[in-house]
C-alpha cells in the first residue's frame, strides 16, 4: 500500500480518519491512540508481516532505554554510567542497521580484498528500517541530554509508528512530535487542517503520478546498464533522473504533511525548493531538511562542528557526507556521491572565507549543474555507466551528428514509455523536443514559482484552492485508476 494507490486514498485513509476522530468524539482518547498505532502497524505490515517484530522490539527496546537514561522520566533506574548505556543502546541500533543494510556489501568487499569466499543468503532490508533506527537513535540522544521530557508509551509508539512518515520520513524529533500527540486541541476534527491537508495532498499526488512516474520511465531506460548515449540522451537521462528524484520524494513529503494533517498534526517540512539553492550550503538546507538537520545535529557537532581548525572543520564536512552517503545504501556510487557534496561544500567554505563571490544567475547554474551531475553516480549502479552518462554530456560532436528534430524515442531510449503519464499527450513527433527541452523548462517552473507548502499556507483557502485541488486531484486519480504507480523512491533507502 502506498500513498498514490487507491486502496490508500478510498479505503484506508477514510477508515482511520472516521475511526479515531469517532473515537475521540465519544471521549475514548486512549482508544484512538491505540487505533492509530494499530492502523500505523497494519500499514506497516500491508507490504510484509515478518518484520513487524522487529518494528516492534525496537520501539519497545528503545523506550526502556530512553526512560532508563533520562534525568526526567521516572520508574526504571540503572547504576551503570547513562553515557555508556547511551553508547551501547545506539551500538545495537546501529548493529540491527547494519547487519539488514550492509551485511552483504560488507562480505562482498571482503572477499574482493581478500580473495575469501564467505557468503550469507540474501538479507531482504525490512521497510523503513533506517528512518525508525534514526528517528529513535535521536529520541535516546534527546533523553539523554534531558531534552525529551515526555515518557508514555502509547504516545511513543504512535511517535515512531504514525503511518504518514513511518516508511520513507521525515526523520522526526521527539520534542517536535510528542506535545502534538498530547494537546487536546488535537483530539477534535479542524476543517481548516482537513481542507489544507487534502489540498497539498493532492499537489503531492499529482507530483508523483503524474510527473516523477513520467520522468522515471525515461530516467530507467537511460540509466539501463550498458545504455549508449550521446550528447542529447545523455542529458535527457541526467535531467530525467534529478527532476524524478524531486517529484517522488518531495511529492512524498507533501503526502506525508497532508496526512498528517488530518489528524492535526504538523510534520516537519523536508523540502524547500532545493533546486532553487545558488550554492552547495544552501541546497542542504532546502533538500531533505530533516537528513540535514539530523547529520547536523548528531554527526558533524560531535565529531567538532565548526568548533575547530580549519583542517578539522574540513574534515568533518567530508567525514558526515560520506556517511550520509553510505546512509542511503550499500554502494560505493553513494560513498562518491557523499565524497562528491562533501568536496563541495569544502570548496564553498574555501571560497566564502576568501570574500568570493559570483552573480545570482551564475551561481544558481553552477549549483544546479553540479547537483544534476552528482545524481548521475547517485543513480547510476557502477562508474563505468556514470562515466558513460558523463562523457556523453561533453560530447558535443553528437550535436552535429545528430538532428535533433528528427530524433525518434528509440535513439533516446524511450521507447518503454507507458500511455497513462504526463508527457504522452503529446504526439510521438515532439516527444524528443519534449524531452531535450522540456527538462531546462521545467528547471526554470520549479524556480520561479511557490513550492507546494507556500501554496498550501500562504493566502485564504478559497474557491480557487478548491477548484486546483480538484483538477490535480481528479486528474492524478485518474490516472492511479488507469495505471499502477511505482513504489516511492526513497522507500529503497
Amino acid at each position: 500500500m502506498i500513498f498514490s494507490s487507491s486502496i490508500f486514498i478510498l479505503v484506508y485513509l477514510p477508515v482511520v480518519f472516521f475511526v479515531y476522530f469517532a473515537l475521540n468524539k465519544l471521549r475514548l482518547v486512549p482508544a484512538g491512540k491505540l487505533w492509530l498505532v494499530a492502523a500505523s502497524v497494519f500499514f506497516y505490515g500491508y507490504w510484509s508481516v515478518t518484520y513487524i517484530p522487529l518494528l516492534l522490539g525496537s520501539i519497545f527496546f528503545n523506550f526502556v532505554i530512553g526512560c532508563a537514561i533520562s534525568p526526567h522520566a521516572t520508574g526504571l533506574r540503572i547504576k551503570a554510567s547513562r553515557k555508556l548505556v547511551l553508547g551501547l543502546s545506539i551500538a545495537i541500533n546501529l548493529a540491527l542497521l547494519g547487519y539488514f543494510k550492509y551485511a552483504n556489501f560488507f562480505i562482498d568487499n571482503l572477499n574482493a580484498v581478500a580473495g575469501s569466499s564467505f557468503h550469507l543468503s540474501e538479507i531482504i532490508l525490512p521497510l523503513g528500517i533506517s528512518f525508525y533506527t534514526f528517528t529513535q537513535i535521536a529520541f535516546l540522544v534527546d533523553s539523554y541530554k534531558g531534552e525529551a521530557k515526555e515518557y508514555d508509551f502509547v504516545n511513543y509508539a504512535l511517535f515512531v509508528t504514525f503511518f504518514p512518515h513511518l516508511i520513507a520520513g521525515p526523520i522526526l524529533h521527539h520534542k517536535e512530535m510528542m506535545g502534538q500527540f498530547q494537546s487536546k486541541w488535537t483530539l477534535a476534527v479542524r476543517y481548516r487542517n482537513i481542507f489544507m491537508g487534502i489540498f497539498i495532498f493532492s499537489i503531492g499526488l499529482f507530483k508523483k503520478v503524474m510527473i516523477a512516474d513520467t520522468f522515471a520511465v525515461w530516467a530507467d531506460a537511460g540509466f539501463a546498464s550498458g545504455a549508449s548515449h550521446d550528447f542529447f540522451s545523455s542529458w535527457a537521462a541526467s535531467l530525467s533522473y534529478t527532476f524524478q528524484l524531486y517529484f517522488d520524494f518531495s511529492g512524498y513529503c507533501d503526502m506525508a504533511i497532508g496526512a498528517a494533517l488530518l489528524f492535526n498534526i504538523w510534520l516537519p517540512i523536508n523540502f524547500n525548493s532545493p533546486y532553487k539553492s545558488l550554492d552547495i550550503q544552501d541546497f542542504w538546507r532546502r533538500w531533505h531538511m530533516t537528513l540535514s538537520r539530523y547529520l547536523r545535529d548528531y554527526l558533524y557537532i560531535p565529531l567538532g562542528g565548526n568548533r575547530c581548525s580549519s583542517a578539522r572543520i574540513y574534515f568533518n564536512l567530508m567525514a558526515t557526507f560520506i556517511l550520509g552517503g553510505l546512509w542511503h545504501g550499500a554502494s560505493w556510487m553513494f560513498v562518491i556521491w557523499g565524497a562528491l557534496h562533501g568536496g563541495a561544500l569544502v570548496i564553498h567554505r574555501l571560497w566564502k572565507n576568501l570574500g568570493m563571490s559570483m552573480p545570482n544567475p551564475l551561481a544558481w547554474l553552477v549549483t544546479f549543474l553540479f547537483i544534476n551531475v552528482t545524481w548521475i553516480f547517485f543513480r547510476a549502479t557502477s562508474i563505468d555507466d556514470a562515466m558513460r552518462i558523463l562523457s556523453g554530456m561533453v560530447n558535443f560532436r553528437s550535436i552535429a551528428e545528430s538532428n535533433i528534430a528528427d530524433i525518434s524515442t528509440d535513439k533516446l531510449a524511450w521507447a518503454g514509455v507507458g500511455s497513462d503519464h504526463l508527457l504522452n499527450i503529446l504526439p510521438i513527433g515532439m516527444a524528443a523536443n519534449a524531452i531535450c527541452f522540456g527538462m531546462i523548462a521545467i528547471a526554470f517552473v520549479v524556480i520561479a514559482h511557490k513550492n507546494s507548502y507556500e501554496m498550501t499556507t500562504q493566502g485564504s483557502l478559497g474557491w480557487r484552492k478548491m477548484i486546483w485541488m480538484s483538477i490535480l486531484f481528479s486528474v492524478a486519480m485518474y490516472s492511479t485508476v488507469q495505471s499502477v504507480s511505482t513504489v516511492f523512491l526513497y522507500f529503497n533507502f
